[in-house]
């Protein structure tokens, strides 16, 4: 049997959804099970859909065996520091990415990767308790792991929950993006289109059906063959800045999945560069919900990499200025 309170990372959640991640090792079938006869809130049974509020009893009439099955202790995090803090207050951490660091673990890297990086840190400078029940810090936006810049993570389950409405949304916060494009753009441009996906390539592919898709491409500098272009998305979609401005006859330099071949050999053989060139730039702050209006007007910006600011300095794109 173990008694816990519920604190202020744990309510305002339903009980079944808070007990699948307390008890994370456990099939959904012995969850429910739990909740029918070995769980009490406040000394009463009560059902799956219950909502938790912070300062409420849990007991679980569990064995120690179940228990240390299904809700092991947390393995300690170890990964060493790439990124930057760009922005950070009592809810949120915004964090500026390096290129080629992954947002996510995936099946080659399971360990050093931003996610891990930045629960590390938070947990080194005193910020995250690992001992918490079932709030962990991660990121609610990601980044391919090529491309630079700014990742938001919530440090706090109330953020969490505001920061993915307001990002399902486009409204509050609007992501702005830098990059390099082969050709010279004069004009802005308003893309419109809809999007598939094969995964087999893991490529997207601009159709006539399929999920929508928005950019809006402002050009900053151009020269005879390239253009430096500050890029908005409206909506969300994997690989849209590429596979949009590609299909406009605008590609990112460095894009070997969508870009032009000839002007990659050029960057690859100047520059060193093997992939997209592409920052998440900004993230401005409007209309913030109670509790958040401390960010309305708030705009936070990454830092170009260095590779980028050479190449921009090379190709006679830079200019005075933040940009």
């Amino acid at each position: 049997m173990v008694t816990f309170s519920i604190g202020a990372n744990e309510g305002a959640q339903r009980l079944d959804k808070f007990l699948k991640k307390y008890l994370r090792g456990a099939p959904l079938s012995f969850v429910y099970k739990a909740i029918r006869k070995d769980v009490k809130v406040n000394g009463r049974r009560q059902k799956q859909d219950y909502v938790l509020k912070e300062g409420d009893e849990v007991t679980l009439y569990l064995s120690e065996e179940d228990l240390a099955r299904y809700h092991p202790a947390r393995k300690t995090v170890r990964a060493r520091k790439q990124f930057t803090v760009a922005y950070e207050d009592s809810q949120i951490l915004i964090v500026d990415k390096p290129p080629g660091l992954l947002t996510h673990g995936d099946g080659r890297e399971k360990g050093n990767h931003l996610a891990n990086q930045v629960l590390a840190w938070l947990i080194g400078e005193g910020k995250y308790d690992p001992r918490e029940k079932s709030f962990v810090p991660a990121p609610v936006n990601r980044l391919d792991r090529n491309t630079a810049g700014l990742v938001i993570f919530p440090k706090t389950y109330d953020a969490l929950k505001v920061m993915n409405r307001l990002l399902r949304d486009h409204a509050s916060i609007r992501k702005f993006y830098l990059t390099i494009v082969a050709g010279e753009l004069r004009e802005p441009l308003r893309l419109l289109g809809a999007m598939t996906r094969d995964e087999s390539r893991n490529k997207t592919l601009v159709s006539e059906v399929g999920k929508s898709m928005e950019t809006l491409v402002e050009p900053l500098r151009s020269v005879e063959s390239y253009t430096l272009c500050q890029v908005e998305i409206r909506t969300g979609r994997t690989h849209q800045i590429r596979t949009q401005l590609a299909d406009a006859g605008y590609p990112l330099v460095g894009d070997t999945k969508y870009g032009d071949p000839s002007i990659n050999r050029i960057m690859r053989d100047r520059f060193g560069l093997t992939a997209q060139l592409l920052v998440a730039w900004e993230l401005a702050f409007s209309d913030m919900p109670a509790g958040y209006e401390h960010l309305n007007g708030k705009r936070v910006q990454a830092k170009k990499p260095k590779k980028f600011r050479e190449i921009e300095e090379a190709l006679g794109l830079s200019g005075k200025g933040n940009l």
